[in-house]
């Protein structure tokens, strides 16, 4: 009897350990509901665009779903500010673009300490930017617009999507490097910036690809060249900026997704390795390629030595061109 009492305890003691593990496997199962990306730019902008499809595609992996939210604003810092101070469990996350790196860089009085408060996740892509004009721009060329800037100085106007974000320094770069004059003019967006390039409001603006891409090929702006060190494949007939004369110049837009610091470790490897399965896909590619998006999947060891590294570069860059980013 008393053998028997002792089988059954033991059996019990089995069946609630078992029964434990299992709550407790459940319990610590990622995800188990949606997910919050935030991305700090206005809807159908490059980084909106790329994000959306991450989002739409990790979702479907991660068989949950994943909200975008877009909070334009401060370079993309308000998106990084509140997933910066978020709950780091993983639920809410940042798809940002290397504007952050910029703006990390340039202003020591964020309201989040970009090199600290976040952790880079991964990386997803990298693009040139394409400067284009209005199609009745008398700029036919890089050495036209050049021409035109010198008989103007500080007269025509270049757009970005929000001050401190990679449209933005693309067009510093280019005035840095040639010596010339143009007024910023920020938008909280690239789409409404081009936007303003098709009615002719502004001069010229260094587009996203997904953006500026579409309406060169559709015949509603002018391109004058690419800002990669080759030549594009999307539209291998544009020159780079280098090969139109202003040497040294080079640019691209990365963008990936970062978590706040924190969040375990075993669920930003959940995040990356998911992340980079899908970007495998053919399907996913192709969406990449008509929106005009390079994809450049790097894992998060080096998307972090990415993102610190940018940092660096853009603090010498913006110091030696003495850029004033307000």
């Amino acid at each position: 009897m008393i053998f028997g009492s002792r089988l059954i305890m033991k059996l019990l003691s089995a069946i609630w350990l078992i029964g434990g593990i299992a709550i407790g496997s459940s319990a610590l199962a990622y995800p188990d509901k949606p997910i919050k990306m935030m991305i700090g730019y206005a809807p159908g902008s490059s980084t909106d665009i790329v994000g959306r499809m991450i989002a739409n595609d990790l979702s479907i992996a991660l068989k949950q779903p994943i909200i975008v939210e877009n909070r334009g604003g401060a370079a993309g810092s308000l998106a990084a500010d509140a997933v910066a101070k978020s709950n780091p469990d993983g639920y809410t996350i940042l798809f940002a673009q290397n504007g952050l790196a910029i703006n990390v860089a340039a202003n020591p009085k964020l309201p989040f300490n970009g090199s600290k408060d976040l952790i880079p996740v991964v990386g997803v892509a990298a693009t040139p930017h394409i400067l284009i004009v209005n199609t009745n721009s008398q700029a036919k060329s890089v050495a036209d617009l050049i021409a035109m800037l010198k008989a103007k100085p500080g007269q025509l106007s270049f757009g970005s999507s929000g001050i401190g974000n990679s449209d933005h320094m693309a067009g510093e770069l280019f005035l840095s490097l040639t010596g010339l004059q143009a007024i910023h003019v920020p938008y909280k967006g690239g789409s409404p910036a081009a936007t303003d390039v098709v009615g002719g409001q502004i001069d010229f603006y260094f587009a996203g690809m997904p953006v500026g891409l579409p309406l060169y090929k559709g015949d509603r702006v002018r391109a004058l060249a690419v800002t990669s060190k080759q030549r594009y494949s999307g539209a291998p007939e544009l020159p780079t900026v280098i090969e139109s004369g202003v040497a040294g110049y080079e640019m691209a837009l990365w963008q990936g997704m970062f978590a706040p610091n924190g969040t375990p470790k075993a669920i930003i490897n959940q995040l990356s390795t998911s992340t980079l399965k899908i970007l495998e896909s053919p399907e996913l590619k192709e969406r990449f390629i008509k929106a005009g998006v390079q994809i450049a999947p790097l894992n998060q060891a080096q998307f972090s030595d990415l993102y610190f590294s940018d940092i660096e570069r853009w603090k010498k860059v913006i110091e030696k061109a003495k850029i004033t980013l307000n």
